[in-house]
């Protein structure tokens, strides 16, 4: 496999080998392959919790169990505002 790297990105990997931290340009890269794929993972599983919390705050809806918008809009101001201090 031919991979074509920008001078930047050449430069960053030779400073982490040369740091001592990986012994070859190979290692950098799988390293930062893996921590790509982790992330990737990572946003798949955030993402699939929010649609299961969406789920379950649809669900709340459809049983009655909402609450006023006035009164979610008065909390979240009440938190922003918190948050600001």
């Amino acid at each position: 496999m031919d991979v074509s790297l920008t001078p930047e990105l050449e430069r960053r990997i030779a400073e982490k080998v040369e740091s001592g931290l990986y012994t070859t340009a190979s290692e950098v890269v799988r390293e930062g392959l893996r921590l790509l794929f982790q992330q990737e993972l990572q946003r798949e599983e955030r993402l699939a919790r929010l649609r299961a919390d969406i789920a379950e705050g649809v669900e709340e809806l459809d049983r009655g169990e909402g609450i006023p918008a006035d009164q979610v809009c008065a909390e979240l101001t009440g938190l922003l505002d918190a948050m600001a201090e």
